[in-house]
């Protein structure tokens, strides 16, 4: 008997919305849990070709923890594309500026880095308080053990 592999198509795709509370969270481990939902490996059709993953919505992204000397150390760099045009941020400005930032951020280095990537983090919806805009999708609470 020959088994045949399995392919996933894209009409064959089922999408769900899932909230997490990123209160208290440990960065890395949240963003692993994160990327593989996003990417579909948790599910038994995953094809590494084909975007089969769902969309995650996260709260509370102001409240996450990072371990050891991260919270000081820890930097962000961006270029201006100018000479002498690098800037830098430590996890602390960043995490009081921008805290969507430090999830998206670490999600995307987790993903592909070619147009699967790219369509792939847009299905990450980052908010810093407890309300978001994805109430009308019905998303799943869900809670990773990290």
């Amino acid at each position: 008997m020959i088994m045949k592999t399995f392919s996933l198509k894209k009409e064959n795709i089922e999408r769900q919305w899932y909230v997490v509370d990123a209160s208290d969270k440990v960065l890395g481990r949240l963003s692993t849990k994160i990327a593989d939902r996003i990417r579909g490996k948790d599910k038994p059709t995953f094809t590494p070709h084909t975007d089969g993953g769902d969309y995650v919505v996260v709260i509370n992204a102001e409240k996450i923890k990072v371990t050891g000397a991260k919270f000081t150390d820890k930097k962000y760099y961006s270029h201006s594309l100018y000479p002498g045009g690098l800037k830098t941020k430590t996890f602390r400005e960043m995490n009081e500026k921008f805290p969507e930032r430090v999830i998206e951020e670490a999600v995307k280095g987790m993903l592909p880095k070619n147009k699967l990537g790219k369509s792939m983090i847009k299905k990450l919806k980052v908010f810093s308080g407890p309300e978001h805009d994805h109430e009308s999708q019905q998303p799943i609470e869900w809670n990773p053990t990290v």
